[in-house]
């Protein structure tokens, strides 16, 4: 068997935000055969602009992000919730790797969402608004779903990773991702 891989973008540029803890924990919990990148530079991307991608251009971290989701069999995003909704990072990655039109590197690509927030909403906003705009993108948005909310009482100092409950929640998430690539690829 080959191995999945699975890029990972992350809203929160925070180093210690727990939505990057998150990511990590999907890391560390990823089924046998399963690797789970974390995408770094969000941050760093320009906002998307039609007129500076045009055919030929080299776009400073876009092609790297381009180039990763493409390679990549199934795209992880993590997303806190920035006043009701996804973080601006975010909703840029999602349109740089939804160009060209069509033909995007997420076009008919697994994807699935995971947010985290401190709320007792866990993010739903957020987390509804990044799978509405994959699957506008041309994303092929797994069925399951995962919002973890009240995290600053449910992990306290702790990393996600060492809360049982929500490793296993992230590890069913993963083999539910991972079986979509082999769909796609049957």
């Amino acid at each position: 068997m080959s191995q999945t891989r699975v890029l990972s973008l992350v809203g929160s540029l925070r180093a210690g935000s727990v939505n990057r803890q998150v990511a990590e924990t999907a890391a560390a919990v990823a089924p046998e055969g399963v690797e789970v990148a974390i995408f770094e530079g969000l941050g760093d991307l320009p906002f998307y602009n039609e007129d500076i991608d045009v055919p030929g251009a080299t776009i400073a971290g876009v092609d790297e992000l381009r180039a990763a989701a493409a390679q990549a069999d199934a795209l992880l995003l993590v997303t806190p919730e920035y006043n009701g909704t996804v973080p601006a990072v975010l909703k840029n990655a999602i349109d740089w790797i939804s160009r060209p039109y069509g033909a995007g590197a997420v076009k008919d690509k697994p994807v699935a969402v995971i947010s985290a927030s401190p709320s007792p909403n866990a993010a739903k906003w957020a987390h509804d608004d990044a799978r509405k705009a994959l699957g506008i993108a041309g994303g092929n948005v797994v069925d399951a779903e995962l919002s973890i909310g009240a995290t600053i009482q449910k992990f306290g100092d702790a990393h996600p990773r060492d809360n049982a409950e929500v490793a296993g929640q992230i590890g069913d998430l993963l083999t539910a991702l991972v079986a979509a690539t082999q769909l796609v690829d049957a």
